[in-house]
Order: C-alpha cells, then sequence, then structure tokens
C-alpha cells in the first residue's frame, strides 16, 4: 500500500517553506520504518507538496476539500495531508481528523527553522492519526479512544514520546522524530 504524504502550503509561502518539506520527506521514511517495526505492515511512501490559492468565505479549504482531493486521487492510497490551517472540523484533540485511508493534521509553522519542534508539534500528532488509522485497519474496535487515553498521558501523566534519531533508531538525545508511546498501546 502507499502512504502518500501530501504537504499543503499557500502558494505564495511554498519557496519559503522548502526545509519544512525536506523533513516532511524525512519524516516519511522514517513512518515507513516506525509502520513496519511496530505495525508489521509495508506501506510505500511518497511525498509532495499542494498549493492552495486564497478562495472566498463559502469556499474555504477545510477538510470536505481534502477528502474530495483524497477521492479524485485514488480512495486505496492512504492519503496523510499536512495542512497549513486547523480543520474546521475534527475528530481529535490534537487538531487532526482520520477516515479510511486518510488523514490530516495542522501542520505548525516553526517561528524560524527548529527540527524539535517540528518533531514535537508536528511528527507527534502524524504519529496520533496513523495510529488510529492502523489499529482501524488491525480491526481493534476501540482504536479511537485507546489512541486518546495514550494521548492524554503524553500529556497528563508524564508519558514520553518516543524518541528517535536521525537514523530511525530510538535514540536518548535529541530526537529528530518523536512518535506516541506504542508500548502504551498494547503493540
Amino acid at each position: 500500500m502507499l502512504l502518500h504524504f501530501i504537504f499543503v502550503v499557500k502558494e505564495k509561502d511554498a519557496a519559503l517553506r522548502m526545509k519544512e518539506f525536506d523533513y516532511v520527506v524525512r519524516m516519511a521514511k522514517f513512518f515507513q520504518v516506525w509502520i513496519r517495526s511496530k505495525f508489521s505492515r509495508e506501506f510505500d511512501v511518497r511525498s509532495d507538496i499542494m498549493t492552495t490559492s486564497p478562495t472566498g468565505i463559502f469556499r474555504r479549504l477545510d477538510t470536505h476539500t481534502l477528502v474530495e482531493d483524497h477521492r479524485a486521487r485514488d480512495p486505496n492510497t492512504y492519503h496523510f495531508y499536512l495542512c497549513h490551517f486547523r480543520p474546521f472540523w475534527t475528530d481529535c484533540t490534537c487538531e487532526g481528523y482520520h477516515a479510511e485511508n486518510f488523514g490530516m493534521i495542522w501542520w505548525q509553522q516553526p517561528p524560524d527553522y527548529d527540527e524539535l519542534f517540528l518533531a514535537e508539534k508536528n511528527c507527534t500528532t502524524v504519529s496520533h492519526e496513523i495510529a488510529h488509522e492502523l489499529l482501524r485497519q488491525k480491526g481493534v474496535k476501540r482504536f479511537v479512544p485507546l489512541v486518546h487515553d495514550v494521548w492524554v498521558r503524553h500529556f497528563y501523566d508524564s508519558l514520553d514520546f518516543e524518541q528517535y534519531g536521525d537514523d530511525f533508531c530510538p535514540t536518548t538525545g535529541r530526537p529528530a522524530f518523536l512518535t506516541i508511546d506504542t508500548g502504551a498501546l498494547g503493540l
């Protein structure tokens, strides 16, 4: 199966956000390894940029627009949108949304390029939404509350995120990637 990360940016900002896109490309490769290791699933990964133009108030880019884009591309591909906007409607406390073969998050732009910021604010949220979908695919009945219970523990019970270095291996040093604690998910 293909996991396609789509970095959604404003057309006027695209050239300025290429360092972030480079991180997205590396992050996609990381998640390919992470998914294989934690969920025993094989995914090919791809990363692209989708630019957006200003629209009127009644044609606001939101979850429904991206679901339409997902269906138009290929509903059998797992599309994951990393968006410059908060979803108007979300089913997660982490500013994300998931459905069958579909994920999206609000990709937070760092004030200055900071890889640790990207790992803490964005990579963790991507792992949250991916965990929802992969647990759903495995047939776990309570996959939504299971992920949300672990997510709450990360913020209120001092449960650490899993830390990985540039080599995609666990690290105790400065992480390049952070994910939800899969041990707490029972994996």
